[in-house]
């Protein structure tokens, strides 16, 4: 399938986990001693990123005397500019096609085939990806409809490429061929199979009637999940709170008003669930039955919501038949690590039996407390709606008192860590006039201490009206080899030169020949959004709680993914690989946030003492949330597997049999939580690859970092076996070398079990990062 596309966009929006709330419910001791490492000094380009971000309006000023268009393309100076490429690319992209298609008639061709499709991939993504940029950052309305329309336009030539029998055909002609197979690197060879993998998941091998079936399914999935997701954010009904149960409110400040306004109106008070006035009762009221009835109103759904989803998981299941497979989730994870659905479960579990012990323990303390406030001679039951009252959610925190963090200090930190990881670097670079979208827009450029500039990071982090919310890495161009791309074999269109040179010149920005790398490559561009409150002079630098802290520290790892996979083929290349594995590299960075040798970083002068920390939370209610998490990853599993086709399926009732037999919690009659729960629309049946990644990174940081974080051998073994790969090499072979580990090798059911057995780290984690 062309638009390689699921790994272009990492966002926050699409992928939050509930969140994982610390709780101390104990003293603890210090371990902290006093250590020492050696610690390469702040360079003055670290030192100028302090300036970049925490006083923009004195440095770093885009220049007036040149300009140029968005991202250095010259053409892309004016919004129709960006529909004029759309056109041009389709022009290049239609040659390109038929080219390919043509192939069989030269065994030279042939051989061409997996670079061509590649090409085309690119060609097209390409344009697609940057306006998909476009049209969620442009503040210019003029801007966000030329993005809208090019990405329309480009999207749907795509689905037709998706279905192109004759596409197909050719590819198949390769892969049968064993003299052209063995000529393809093991690279080649990957991107390959994902397109092969990509048109037997478009119903590419059907009959006609069936392909127009496939497509009319596919349709009516899209209509149904944003049916489905408009249902996720539709406001629930209010609970009917008496102002006598609101007696001993904990919180002095809102908890007054409320009863304050009870007793001026006299009438019961309408409490919205979501709203600030419900998580204070949520935390604060000691009488069980105002929270009960918030809890209630916050899980209710109406059928037609019901409705709505079972509809979508249904279609999901009919569309897997379709194609031969016997469930949406056999048909998702082919392509994954996980492999099978049956894989899954084996992971999920093995954590649910290892995380159970800890869970349980927990739930006992929450159970003690409650004896105690309720003055009961055995423990109580513990109830959905008693998790934020005897364990409220705290705001998370370093493990050492650390000084305000600026995030010009926090990129600064990032920068030294790079430096003794991987001898990469960023450096403040001037944008030439038109080159950002938002004048908040900074350019860094990504060094390498050998090859010099090796990418860039457009970073748009400041807040402001109408830009989406919450963290996300955009991929704008992927890293690929472009010196051998034969363009001139591609053909010609009379009259549409000057749309091939258009097409070719935006191709052609960005392409350099690094020193020690044989070909020239076109080098990665990624943006990274973020929604910080913006300097001023007034307030002065922008000050980050750790919770953001850690949001940067994930975003950096997968823009760092993207530097570093540079890969011959754009298909493979930084974040262009398998859901659950994506998210590996972004969450081990939050894991040397656990590092104080690392925090020591965030020091410019070098006067921190580095302190080695332990035990810094006793947080026995993380580990209710992550089993809690397991049971929404199975319950995903569950939507998605044979079960849907039964006519008497009911997805209530699946929902809270899965509680009442493994939940801890017991299941609350006339909730239905899963009208709410977004993921299973934009993550159907993979649910379980944050968790899967958890574990992973949990195991690599424990086993290759943790003793010396900033060892630059260590940096460089993980550059090396990881993340130059991309996606152009099999996972597991990857993590099993990393972790000298053969026995996870093969990715068969007992290397998921085992990585169901590791153990995931609280401290990282937390919800609003992808």
């Amino acid at each position: 399938m062309l638009p390689r596309r699921a790994a272009s966009i990492v966002s926050t929006s699409t992928h939050r986990f509930l969140p994982c709330r610390p709780c101390r419910l104990a003293p603890f001791r210090s371990l902290a001693t006093q250590t020492k490492f050696a610690t390469i000094p702040a360079s003055p380009d670290d030192v100028a990123l302090v300036s970049l971000f925490d006083h923009p309006s004195r440095t770093f000023k885009s220049s007036p005397l040149s300009t140029t268009g968005l991202f250095g393309h010259p053409s892309l100076v004016y919004p129709d500019a960006l529909i004029s490429l759309a056109d041009a690319t389709l022009v290049r992209a239609q040659l390109l096609t038929d080219r390919i298609l043509r192939a069989r008639e030269s065994r030279d061709e042939l051989l061409k085939v997996v670079k061509n499709l590649d090409r085309l991939s690119d060609m097209l993504c390409g344009v697609t990806d940057l306006s998909e940029l476009i049209r969620n950052a442009h503040p210019d309305p003029m801007w966000v409809r030329a993005a809208d329309h090019a990405y329309d336009t480009l999207c749907e030539f795509m689905n037709v490429l998706n279905t192109h029998v004759g596409l197909y055909e050719v590819l198949k002609a390769v892969m049968t061929d064993p003299s052209i197979v063995s000529t393809l690197s093991p690279e080649a060879y990957k991107t390959a199979l994902i397109f092969w993998l990509d048109f037997e998941k478009s119903a590419i091998d059907l009959s006609s009637a069936q392909r127009k079936k496939f497509v009319s399914l596919s349709s009516d999935i899209l209509a149904l999940g944003r049916d489905f997701l408009n249902q996720v954010d539709s406001a629930r009904p209010p609970a009917s709170i008496k102002p006598s149960e609101l007696s001993g409110l904990k919180d002095m400040g809102m908890g007054v008003r409320l009863k304050l306004q009870a007793q001026f109106t006299q009438r019961d008070l309408l409490v919205y669930p979501g709203s600030l006035q419900a998580q204070m009762i949520m935390r604060s009221a000691p009488s069980e039955e105002p929270r009960r009835r918030i809890y209630i109103a916050a899980n209710s759904s109406t059928p037609e919501q019901i409705q709505i989803l079972e509809k979508l998981l249904r279609t999901r299941g009919e569309l897997a038949n379709l194609v031969g497979k016997e469930s949406y989730a056999a048909m998702s994870l082919g392509d994954k690590m996980a492999k099978t659905p049956a894989n899954v479960l084996y992971f999920l579990d093995a954590l649910m039996d290892h995380t159970r012990p800890f869970a349980q323990k927990a739930l006992q303390a929450l159970q003690a407390r409650k004896q105690a406030h309720q003055g009961t001679s055995t423990l109580p039951i513990i109830q959905a709606w008693d998790r934020d009252f005897y364990c409220p959610p705290e705001a998370p925190a370093p493990p050492i008192p650390l000084p305000p963090l600026t995030v010009g200090t926090v990129f600064m930190g990032l920068s030294r860590l790079f430096r003794h990881l991987y001898g990469i670097s960023l450096r403040p670079a001037d944008a030439t006039s038109g080159e950002v979208w938002h004048s908040d827009v900074h350019k860094l450029e990504v060094v390498d201490e050998e090859k010099g500039v090796i990418g860039w990071i457009y970073a748009d982090l400041f807040a402001r009206g109408g830009k989406p919310s919450g963290a996300a890495h955009y991929t704008v161009r992927c890293s690929r080899r472009s010196d051998d791309d034969d363009e001139a074999g591609d053909g010609t269109v009379e009259g549409q030169e000057y749309r091939i040179l258009e097409s070719q010149h935006f191709e052609a920005v960005k392409r350099h020949r690094l020193p020690g790398q044989d070909g020239v490559y076109q080098l990665p561009v990624v943006a990274l959004l973020c929604e910080f409150t913006r300097p001023s002079f007034t307030r002065g630098p922008t000050v980050l709680p750790w919770n953001e802290v850690t949001t940067l520290f994930h975003e950096m790892g997968h823009a760092m993914h993207s530097m570093i996979g540079r890969t011959e083929y754009q298909n493979v290349s930084g974040t262009r690989c398998p859901t659950d594995f994506v998210e590996l590299p972004s969450i081990l960075m939050e894991h040397f946030l656990n590092s104080s040798i690392v925090l020591s970083l965030f020091d410019v002068e070098g006067t921190t003492a580095v302190r080695q920390v332990g035990n810094h939370h006793a947080d026995p209610c993380n580990s209710i949330d992550t089993y809690t998490q397991i049971l929404l990853a199975t319950v995903d599993q569950i939507y998605h597997s044979p079960i849907v086709h039964s006519p008497n399926f009911d997805s209530t009732a699946e929902f809270a049999n899965l509680h009442n037999t493994r939940g801890l919690i017991p299941y609350v009659p006339g909730t239905s939580f899963q009208t709410q729960f977004g993921h299973l629309f934009g993550y159907g049946a993979t649910y379980y690859s944050y968790l899967f990644d958890l574990a992973i990174a949990s195991r690599v940081w424990q086993n290759v970092f943790s003793d010396d974080p900033l060892n630059r051998e260590t940096g460089e073994k993980y550059k090396r076996e990881i993340l130059r790969f991309g996606g152009g090499k099999d996972p597991w072979k990857m993590v099993s070398t990393l972790l000298s580990a053969p026995e996870l090798e093969d990715g068969d059911a007992e290397a998921m079990r085992e990585v169901g057995r590791w153990k995931i780290e609280n401290e990282v984690g937390l919800p609003g990062r992808h």
